[in-house]
């Protein structure tokens, strides 16, 4: 049985503490340790007197001579001796002599001068006061350690508790502790054998399985480094090897009540569930559902009228209103792709379903970006350039492919990608369909950060949609001013040349599209983002008799981890590019996500 105590004192203002372990009873009691030795049996006692002490391979309950059964002193000679005890007074003495001629000092004990300079007696000290177990008030002679504890104190003569009379029986010893006390108990023995004190067989006894446990801990430190280097190798493996047979499962549903001139008030809601699937590190399989009501909205209402040009669900450019508008009743697959990194810098995605604005033209003061749409616009307008992602081919999504280079060492990232609406039909009357057919897009963005404040990114798009072309520049810039402000902005200008069989109209067009914006964060509450932006989403002199113009204000707040509220306001004038005045439209976004 082992016993640790501490003598801690202050010195220039550092506590230092000094562990020293004093001394050893019947060491045989720890022989199970060693290999091949059995675990002992504890005697039974009742509930209300017994004080179970924690298994730990630092302590263990043999008799002395290492039998695999507890040798138990008889209760009633335990109670006669417990009896006797109770009236002794403990002697006060000094800690380095620990009731032993000074020769007998057990080595790593503080000497007397460094025990005065740190400031005389501590706490710690009046533990060598507590040497008989009788005194210890947490222990009973009907607990299956008194008989090691008493011999403890009475063969060694080592203080066995702590100043307020508690033994702890259940403060664990770490195994490097136990490890470290064997040698110093090896040392102790060793003195004593060499004073010639009495019961120099035990002490032989003692000393003799010390060594084996020694050898015992030797032989355990070194079968467990073999098995952590076994287990870092397998992680290792399966790190390089992992099959995720699980998905993780976010979602998000967004109900917004709205309202507008010359419009009753509707609900527009979108759910959408998003399956990301890891098959080994730095790859993802996303599956995304999603589904809505199919609703409309006041700017919607009077865009949708015929023919639908500059409208969410535009033939030409996206200048509307809400992004939520028309979303389908049914639930339909909106995303399928996989990424994966075949170099580090390079990132590569490819799939039967993605959207040319989750990869490009991203801003992050002006997104309604899917990762986290609550903060940001929520018109169409606002959150792409509409001649840089074009409508036709980002609403419906399409089959095809990204690639993505960001450099390590520059603050530098270039994307392509190539999509095609409609891949999946090899023969449709209009668009032509196909992987390379009508309706499809081409595009290339340079990003490159001036400071970690200051972001431009440089675009150019070629398309091809309901037989006309179009090609398109531009460029989208956001300067974070400090933490709290922050504001951006997007030009384009492009050219569509081609007869549009929908329109039935040549086209000749050379438009330009513009927006700025300017964010605010933590207005009145925390967590909280206000925003103001203005824009032309497509400005001709060749079509219509006007130019469109649009507005939004809004300010969104949290009311939790998983909810936000957005009042905001949005004005669409001259919708269509046509002189037909202007709209007023209020709405409320609720946004659960989990």
């Amino acid at each position: 049985m082992l016993r640790t105590t501490h003598s801690t004192g202050v010195r220039n203002g550092n506590v230092r503490k000094t562990i020293w372990f004093v001394g050893l009873s019947s060491l045989g009691m720890l022989c199970h340790l060693a290999p091949g030795w059995a675990t002992p049996v504890r005697p039974q006692s009742s509930s209300n007197d017994r004080k179970q002490l924690p298994e730990s391979p630092a302590i263990d309950r043999q008799s002395p001579s290492c039998t695999a059964t507890l040798q138990m002193t008889p209760p009633e000679r335990i109670e006669a001796n417990y009896g006797a005890r109770q009236g002794k007074q403990p002697q006060p003495e000094a800690l380095a002599a620990d009731r032993r001629s000074p020769s007998c000092i057990p080595p790593q004990i503080a000497p007397p001068q460094s025990i005065a300079a740190d400031g005389g007696n501590t706490d710690d000290d009046a533990m060598a006061q507590v040497r008989s177990v009788a005194e210890l008030s947490d222990v009973q002679p009907t607990d299956w350690a008194y008989q090691a504890l008493q011999a403890l104190a009475e063969r060694y003569g080592v203080a066995i508790g702590y100043p307020d009379r508690t033994f702890r029986g259940n403060q664990p010893l770490t195994r490097d502790e136990f490890a470290a006390a064997l040698a110093r108990v090896l040392d102790e023995i060793s003195q004593q054998l060499a004073l010639g004190r009495e019961q120099a067989a035990q002490l032989q006894e003692d000393f003799a399985t010390a060594q084996r446990l020694q050898e015992s801990y030797g032989t355990i430190a070194k079968s467990t480094r073999s098995r952590l280097d076994d287990l870092d190798q397998t992680v290792a493996t399966l790190e390089r090897n992992q099959l995720s047979t699980t998905s993780k499962l976010t979602g998000q549903t967004i109900l917004v009540p709205t309202d507008g001139t010359n419009a009753r008030t509707t609900v527009l809601t979108r759910i959408r569930l998003n399956l990301q699937t890891s098959f080994a590190p730095n790859t993802l399989l996303l599956t995304q559902l999603e589904a809505g009501n199919n609703g409309n909205d006041a700017i919607g209402r009077v865009q949708s009228r015929s023919p639908n040009l500059l409208g969410t669900l535009g033939l030409l450019a996206d200048g509307g209103g809400l992004t939520y508008v028309g979303v389908n009743n049914a639930v339909h697959l909106n995303k399928l792709y996989y990424s994966f990194q075949p170099a580090p810098e390079f990132t590569v995605v490819v799939g039967a379903r993605l959207s040319p604005r989750d990869f490009i033209d991203y801003n992050r003061f002006a997104n309604d970006f899917d990762g986290d749409p609550t903060k940001n616009f929520s018109s169409s307008f606002f959150t792409n350039n509409p001649l840089i992602v074009q409508n036709q081919i980002d609403q419906p999504g399409g089959a095809g492919a990204v690639l993505t280079w960001k450099s390590a060492s520059l603050p530098l990232a270039v994307r392509a990608l190539y999509v095609a609406a409609d891949a999946e039909r090899p023969d449709r009357q209009i668009t032509k369909g196909g992987l390379f057919g009508d309706r499809n897009q081409g595009s290339v963005e340079v990003e490159y950060d001036f400071s970690r404040d200051i972001v431009a990114r440089f675009q150019f798009t070629k398309a091809t949609v309901n037989n006309v072309d179009i090609v398109a520049g531009g460029i989208n810039a956001e300067w974070a001013i400090n933490p709290q402000f922050a504001v951006f902005g997007r030009f384009a200008i492009g050219h569509y040349s081609g007869f549009n069989p929908l329109l039935n109209q040549d086209l000749d067009l050379h438009p330009k599209s513009w927006s700025a914006g300017f964010i605010a964060r933590r207005i009145f509450i925390p967590g909280s983002t206000a925003g103001v932006a203005i824009g032309q989403p497509f400005v001709t002199r060749d079509l219509g008799n006007a130019t469109q113009t649009n507005l939004e204000a809004f300010y969104s707040f949290l009311l939790n981890d998983n909810i936000s509220v957005t009042p905001a306001l949005t004005v669409v004038n001259s919708p269509n590019n046509r002189d037909r005045g202007t709209i007023f439209e209020w709405f409320l976004r609720l946004v659960y996500s989990f």
